[in-house]
């Protein structure tokens, strides 16, 4: 099963960095105002402690869990997302969060096979956690919708990224 030594220093921020953008994606398709971004934070949070609680999850998963617990780690992705994602708007992060899912999986599906369907569905399932953490279209927090139709297409498109149904 791979770790972070199975990896470059430039593929395994790659790696951290898809860890964010799975919910950045989700959170550029429709921004819910200051408390829908801080519970769609949080949520992307919540997924990281989640994976460093379950047995069951994949090594890669741990690995990288356990690299955002290090400042190096933390580090490294702040860095590489304000690299990417420096000067964009909100359709065109999405655009770029997604195609860092996409050649994130790729990477994980070149050098660890068998960890990438496990990966991909990890990264999706952050993604879904997003966008249900706050409703969207309402006035705090009354009305609106659990998952918005932007939201939908953004999933949609993750999943595709990441091929995962």
């Amino acid at each position: 099963m791979a770790d972070k030594s199975t990896f470059t220093p430039e593929e395994w921020t790659l790696l951290l960095e898809s860890v964010m953008m799975a919910g950045i994606a989700v959170t550029a398709a429709e921004p819910s105002g200051l408390w829908g971004m801080m519970k769609e934070g949080i949520a992307n949070s919540s997924a990281l402690l989640q994976a460093k609680a379950d047995a069951a999850a994949s090594p890669l998963v741990k690995a990288l869990v356990a690299d955002f617990e290090t400042s190096e780690g933390r580090t490294a992705a702040r860095d590489g997302l304000q690299t990417k994602l420096k000067g964009a708007k909100p359709e065109d992060m999405k655009a770029r969060c997604i195609e860092t899912l996409n050649q994130a999986r790729t990477l994980v599906e070149t050098k660890a096979q068998g960890d990438v369907a496990a990966f991909s569905t990890w990264l999706y399932q952050i993604s879904q956690k997003v966008a249900e953490a706050a409703k969207e279209g309402g006035f705090l927090g009354f009305g609106g919708v659990a998952v918005s139709d932007a939201e939908k297409a953004t999933l949609s498109e993750i999943s595709a990224a990441l091929k995962v149904a």
